[in-house]
């Protein structure tokens, strides 16, 4: 069993940073996949980044050079740093972990079996 918690969401201008953090609780860490997926008002939740075990990534083309994923094994926290961000960027932002461990990254939710209660990231044009 892993227990995720987002931190880092708010409210920003359009064109600015966020640096969301997702920290685990429960199983070992590193070898999980993990991965932040959004959900933006009257949309599906859709996949943002993924990060595995090895520290190879993906991405979805509307992030891609603009979002960052990135892991902390020993401190058992993931990140997404967001730059230039548009106000399309505006969601809830979900950390999700993949079970079982040594896998590869997955744009897919149904992948990942447990998730955090999310944090709201609001961009303001």
């Amino acid at each position: 069993q892993i227990q995720l918690e987002e931190s880092g969401g708010g409210l920003v201008q359009a064109g600015g940073s966020l640096r969301l953090s997702c920290a685990a609780v429960g199983r070992a860490f590193s070898g999980n996949t993990m991965g932040w997926f959004r959900q933006a008002p009257g949309k599906e939740r859709e996949f943002v980044a993924s990060i595995n075990w090895s520290g190879s990534s993906a991405y979805a083309d509307s992030v891609k050079g603009r979002f960052t994923i990135s892991r902390a094994n020993a401190m058992k926290t993931a990140y997404l740093q967001m730059n230039s961000l548009v106000a399309e960027d505006t969601a809830v932002y979900y950390c999700a972990a993949r079970y079982p461990v040594m896998t590869a990254v997955s744009v897919r939710d149904s992948d990942y079996a447990y998730w955090g209660q999310g944090t709201r990231v609001t961009v303001s044009s």
